[in-house]
């Protein structure tokens, strides 16, 4: 149960997003709802939801990149949101598994290219933030500059969420596929 209630009156452009966003989603979306409360708050996650990658580098790379992001942050909504559908980006089962246990090198169809995307949303969203000379340098061997861009701007996207969510005391929605995150 969220610590505040939703606010009773909302603005009409807050109130078709939200409507739009639900329609998209198939789910009530307790966070834009309660964002309802500071409309600048609202239009200003609105905004960032619509802007941040999704296609590039590529859907299944950032499915894994929010997913790592979404597990690192325990943000159970998160997981809840971003796990879903994951098959039809590509993500097995298999490899969420392995991601929820930390074991993805384990997991032969998760390529050096996304094990490296992997641990860079690990390290973007474990506090404190820490990234090591390898790190870095398997960043630059795999991405260019735009995809790591993209990257760490998704992560940070599910870390503000992950933040704003938990903050709210604010549950799943119901999306799930990764059980017992």
């Amino acid at each position: 149960m969220a610590i505040i209630a939703e606010p009773r009156r909302v603005h009409p452009i807050l109130r078709l997003g939200i409507a739009i966003s639900e329609r998209v989603t198939g789910r009530r979306l307790e966070p834009a709802r309660l964002l309802a409360w500071y409309p600048r708050a609202a239009l200003g996650s609105g905004v960032l939801e619509s802007l941040v990658a999704h296609r590039e580098p590529s859907k299944r790379l950032l499915k894994l990149v929010r997913v790592t992001a979404s597990l690192t942050a325990s943000c159970p909504f998160c997981v809840d949101m971003n796990s879903h559908e994951a098959a039809t980006s590509g993500v097995t089962e298999a490899e969420l598994r392995a991601l929820q246990r930390g074991t993805e090198d384990q997991v032969a169809t998760l390529t050096p290219r996304e094990r490296t995307a992997i641990a860079y949303a690990r390290a973007i969203s474990a506090t404190p933030l820490d990234f090591d000379d390898g790190l870095k340098a398997r960043l630059t061997d795999h991405f260019d500059e735009r995809e790591i861009v993209i990257l760490a701007t998704t992560a940070a996207q599910v870390n503000y969420w992950a933040r704003t969510i938990q903050a709210l005391g604010i549950q799943p929605a119901g999306f799930c596929t990764v059980q017992d995150a």
